[in-house]
């Protein structure tokens, strides 16, 4: 008698442009525990190659990674790739990549930026690289993780930015890489930091920076680096 293959789960099989873009995922996901943005499997990372998304699995420590243990899903969700189970919150990391046109996704439970999700709506202005995020953070109200609700909230927190705070939760970034999505990352947590720190002197109210300070900053931004 032939046993039935209709549930039979997708076998890994790395083509070499899903390869290199899974390297990457890991790669990325062992900086962000490195760099202490998330403890243990807490965050979680992504990338799109066309219409596939490589997402780091559910509840494996990263540094127990390789490349058959790779997992991607379609934009429906769907798992085409791998046979350990995707991470609890595929729902936001779908939802960045059909409302924006990101290629990659960061999500941390960053210390400093989850404390400051606790306090504002908003992360003010402390610094000119709020620009480097188009404009001051906004904090997506509080949804259990891994639901729609959480990543609809999230989206709103997005609009005409690459990052968001999540309300006692964490981070989202995204990026056209994910060296760019983790930098941006890094450099919300930074932030984070420097308002909490200066928040916490007392009798002093920190200085912000203007919006048209901020859209001077965006533009010289633009041209940050070097050529090509």
């Amino acid at each position: 008698m032939t046993q039935s293959r209709s549930t039979r789960q997708p076998q890994p099989r790395l083509t070499h442009p899903l390869r290199q873009a899974w390297t990457q995922v890991v790669r990325t996901a062992r900086r962000t525990t490195a760099d202490g943005l998330v403890v243990g499997t807490s965050g979680n990372v992504s990338a799109r190659v066309g219409d596939t998304v490589l997402v780091t699995p559910s509840g494996v420590p990263y540094d127990r990674l390789g490349p058959r243990d790779a997992v991607a899903v379609d934009l429906d969700g769907q798992q085409v790739l791998g046979t350990l189970k995707p991470t609890s919150e595929l729902p936001m990391h779908l939802a960045v990549y059909r409302e924006t046109d990101a290629e990659a996704v960061v999500h941390t439970h960053a210390v400093h930026a989850t404390a400051v999700s606790t306090l504002v709506d908003e992360l003010p202005a402390i610094h000119y690289m709020t620009a480097a995020l188009g404009g001051p953070v906004r904090v997506a109200p509080y949804a259990l993780y891994g639901t729609d609700e959480l990543a609809d909230a999230m989206i709103e927190a997005l609009r005409d930015r690459s990052g968001c705070l999540l309300r006692n939760h964490g981070t989202v970034v995204h990026g056209a890489t994910l060296d760019q999505a983790f930098d941006r990352t890094a450099q919300l947590e930074w932030m984070c930091r420097v308002w909490l720190t200066a928040a916490s002197v007392p009798g002093r109210t920190p200085t912000l920076i203007p919006r048209d300070e901020l859209r001077r900053a965006a533009d010289k931004l633009s041209g940050y680096g070097q050529p090509g």
